[in-house]
């Protein structure tokens, strides 16, 4: 017990002392993760916008199967990231293995379906409303894409916000494609697992109560932007 007390003192003095590699790994894991977060969101919220205007054979398929890739399990992206970018795979020459690049890669393929199929829902629902506006106008269903997306920003919003939330939270993927190695491609998660194993819960505890307070503040943040929605719409 006396352990677990002085680990989450040593804790709070690395977070108020704001210790250098306490620091780093934190910047470090928001820097990979906003990053895959701005990729996934822009290839995404077009991507689920379209699929909601768009009418085409197979397109219940294509939903199914990016509903499905929602709970793809975080080691399997991992591993596919890995085998593509290894040595003796069809990226291995651009040597982005066990790099910042590579975990960003790994979790923009992790939160790319959670946005477009977010998009897709919240897409839908406004295109069912302003679909006769839109006609009227004379947007096709790809020019109406924009428009539903400047309609809905704040709902969207809410649905970038749901992506971070998975992408900073993920160690799995990160761990096979980053290396966890120190001063490179150390984050948050990663680090947690490996000084609990070691047993330094200092730093564990310290990087496992900044990323409470990053989740917490995602989670706020959702809740007002879905309350002032809600305002909006009323």
């Amino acid at each position: 017990m006396n352990e677990i007390s002085n680990g989450f003192v040593l804790a709070g003095q690395l977070i108020f002392e704001f210790d250098p590699a306490l620091v780093e790994i934190v910047l470090r894991s928001l820097q990979v993760s906003v990053i895959a977060v701005a990729l996934a969101s822009f290839i995404g919220l077009p991507l689920g916008a379209a699929l909601a205007t768009l009418r085409f054979p197979g397109r219940g398929l294509v939903i199914v199967g990016l509903n499905a890739l929602m709970g793809l399990p975080p080691v399997v992206v991992g591993l596919v990231v890995y085998l593509v970018l290894s040595r003796s795979g069809p990226l291995g020459t651009l040597g982005l293995l066990f790099t910042p690049t590579a975990m960003i890669v790994a979790q923009t393929l992790l939160v790319l379906p959670i946005v477009a199929s977010l998009s897709l829902q919240t897409s839908s629902d406004l295109f069912q409303e302003y679909r006769e506006y839109l006609t009227s106008l004379g947007l096709g269903p790809l020019r109406s894409v924009p428009a539903l997306l400047w309609d809905g920003h704040l709902t969207l919003t809410t649905v970038v916000l749901a992506g971070f939330g998975r992408a900073i939270a993920e160690v799995g993927a990160v761990m096979i494609v980053g290396g966890n190695i120190d001063h490179a491609t150390r984050v948050m998660t990663t680090t947690i697992a490996l000084e609990t194993s070691k047993g330094n819960l200092a730093l564990a505890l310290a990087l496992g109560l900044i990323l409470i307070a990053i989740s917490v503040s995602v989670t706020a943040a959702a809740s007002i932007i879905k309350t002032a929605t809600a305002k909006v719409a009323g």
